[in-house]
């Protein structure tokens, strides 16, 4: 068994992995050191595990559809003054086989048993199939689904 965990979290305002790796390209979605990172309210108690291998998972349109390792944590004040978590990202979108997913807050901790498979890069490539008819065959059994994950 795996000993890191991974985070899965709605990529809000994306409509496909390449619209995702173009925002996090603008230099809005970097910080300093030009690494991709995603500002989040709440600290993550599993840090350890999520340092230990762990990767973001992205739900876009109600799909996991992609991933990030994530690199560090690093801890971000706001204007505001609040604490907040920067989670940095390696710069590499790892697009992995389409899992339906219903909309959540936040983030969530995904079990490496529960995260869907990378894709080959032969099949990562390849158009995406309509989001709708994705998770019909993922419903019946055809592409891989997960299993629901963990919360936190």
């Amino acid at each position: 068994m795996a000993s890191y965990i991974n985070l899965i979290k709605l990529s809000v305002g994306s409509e496909s992995v390449d619209s995702l790796d173009h925002w996090q390209r603008s230099a809005a979605a970097r910080g300093q050191d030009n690494l991709p990172r995603h500002v989040t309210r709440m600290w993550p108690r599993r840090e350890s595990e999520i340092l230990d291998g762990g990767s973001i998972y992205w739900v876009i349109g109600g799909m996991v559809s992609c991933r990030q390792r994530i690199l560090r944590l690093d801890e971000v004040i706001g204007s505001d003054g609040i604490r907040r978590c920067a989670i940095v990202l390696d710069p590499n979108l790892v697009r992995v086989a389409a899992a339906p997913r219903r909309p959540f807050q936040g983030w969530r901790y995904l079990r490496p048993e529960d995260s869907p498979p990378d894709l080959q890069a032969s099949e990562a490539g390849k158009e995406a199939l309509p989001s709708e008819l994705d998770a019909a065959l993922a419903e019946i059994g055809v592409l891989w689904r997960a299993s629901g994950g963990s919360g936190n």
